[in-house]
């Protein structure tokens, strides 16, 4: 089954000051369905002139529109409105999210956009939390704070969770009071596209949120470099990270920055196994692999490694493959053409390093030699060692690397031993252990017995190469306020 984009996002346009329009060179690029390679539609191709004309937009917003003149309930109410909006299209929303990202459409209905409308929920009703705090000042005097929005804020997201990623910062940004310039993934515009128009209707002021699609050397890079952009929310990998951040820095505007992550996740001997196999498959396999904080390498005691490689190998190889507007479908294709020459590349790799490979490994829907699509099957390896690099470099597809460890300190090392720190996990029945192993690992987040356990309230981010700064709960708004003192002579 196909289905085509909503016109809102299919005539070639970008959102500026509350309405769409076209590029200024009028140029456009197509959108590939990653499923069938076939063409969804064409979306407006955004160059430097775009991308200032919505900054300016954002800019005016901010400082004479109606959206600082709300007060603190009121801008509470509008994301409210946003939220209701978005379970209003869920179903369209969910379908379109699919179609472009490749995603089976059992997970956008069940998490992408359940989770984006409680995300604008949850920040909607944190608004009038934003207080200050009196502070001792000395003699006849009076101090305190006050926490205001830093002013126009500009994101870069990625292909793999196109609409998730920008609600986590278009989210908590508006509830602070910013205003946003998205340039999303050349990939996967579209429900970014959509969401500008969804939250216009739901009463978002003109200017206060604005999309300029096109690729990230030219949009991107100016975001980046715009002196009236006064932060950059970044996800992406670590390369294009550190380019970006050492670009803003001409103008001192804040940053940060979810970048790419080899995530480990641990198997002590005495964990529950059935259990563990089912959330191991999760974390290497969810969203085709093509997941930040994908659980890509699993490290298993000796005593159940041979175990854990036979359950691994056959849960992979009887997983349902195919079109991801199908409910049975569990793993959907890569999003595009180069990410499935990457994990081909990588493949290769593994079987020249000398890794063993015990299911998958091959492009494709397996018995459809017909079928076209970006698939790969989902692949697993064992006997890697930790210096091989299918056990160090991303891979970002559905690519599984079991790695055999005899002690605490050992599994320790080997996981800590990655230069990127975004998520870890372990399995155990001894909560001592869990704990214990739990504060020694380098990660932004650790699940224990389960893998991308997320709730709203409780944020994620980077250690080391895998970036710095937080998204979700009340780290996730603290990334778009500073904190203004005043101090009263009372004499």
């Amino acid at each position: 089954m196909t289905i085509q984009a909503p016109e809102t996002v299919a005539d070639g346009q970008l959102f500026i000051h509350g309405t769409f329009v076209p590029s200024a060179s009028g140029e456009t690029r197509e959108v590939v369905n990653p499923a069938t390679e076939g063409v969804i539609c064409r979306v407006a191709w955004g160059s430097v002139a775009d991308l200032d004309q919505a900054v300016t937009a954002a800019r005016g917003a901010f400082e004479d529109g109606d959206w600082p003149a709300l007060t603190l309930k009121q801008r509470g109410r509008v994301l409210l409105r946003i939220a209701d909006a978005i379970e209003e299209h869920a179903e369209e929303l969910a379908r379109l999210e699919s179609l472009d990202v490749g995603k089976p459409i059992s997970f956008t209905r069940g998490f992408d956009v359940p989770s984006a409308a409680d995300l604008f929920r949850y920040y909607g009703g944190m608004v009038e939390q934003l207080e200050g705090a009196a502070r001792p000042a000395g003699g006849r005097s009076l101090a305190y704070t006050r926490r205001e929005p830093l002013g126009v804020v500009g994101a870069i997201t990625p292909f793999n969770f196109p609409f998730n990623l920008a609600v986590n910062k278009i989210a908590p940004a508006l509830a602070a009071g910013n205003t946003f310039v998205l340039k999303p993934a050349e990939q996967t515009p579209l429900s970014a596209l959509r969401l500008a128009g969804i939250m216009h209707e739901a009463g978002l002021p003109a200017g206060v949120f604005n999309v300029v699609t096109g690729d990230g050397a030219t949009v991107g890079a100016r975001l980046a470099t715009h002196p009236d952009v006064r932060k950059l929310a970044f996800t992406g990998s670590t390369a294009t990270g550190k380019r970006l951040a050492a670009t803003a820095a001409d103008t001192l505007k804040r940053v940060t920055l979810e970048l790419g992550g080899k995530g480990a996740n641990i198997v002590f001997a005495d964990a529950d196994l059935d259990a563990a196999t089912q959330w191991a498959f999760q974390a290497a396999f969810f969203n085709t692999g093509q997941f930040c904080m994908s659980g890509s390498r699993l490290l298993v005691q000796r005593p159940v490694y041979d175990e854990m490689v036979k359950r691994m190998a056959a849960q992979a190889a009887a997983v349902p493959v195919g079109d991801p507007l199908d409910p049975e479908t569990v793993l959907g294709p890569l999003a595009h053409r180069a990410q499935l020459a990457r994990v081909v590349e990588y493949v290769a790799i593994a079987r020249a390093e000398g890794a063993v490979l015990r299911a998958g490994g091959s492009a494709g829907i397996e018995g459809d030699a017909d079928a076209r699509g970006y698939y790969f099957q989902p692949t697993v390896f064992s006997d890697v060692t930790p210096r091989m690099r299918i056990a160090n470099e991303e891979v970002f597809g559905p690519v599984l690397t079991i790695t055999p460890f005899d002690t605490e300190d050992e599994a320790v090392a080997i996981a800590n031993g990655s230069p990127f720190g975004l998520a870890a996990g372990l399995h155990t029945t001894d909560l001592r252990r869990a704990h214990q192993i739990a504060a020694r690992l380098e990660a932004g987040i650790v699940w224990v017995n389960s893998w991308a356990m997320f709730e709203n309230t409780t944020s994620f981010g980077g250690y080391k190469d895998s970036g710095y700064g937080r998204e979700l709960g009340p780290e996730g708004i603290d990334e778009y306020l500073q904190a203004k003192t005043v101090v009263v002579n009372t004499e």
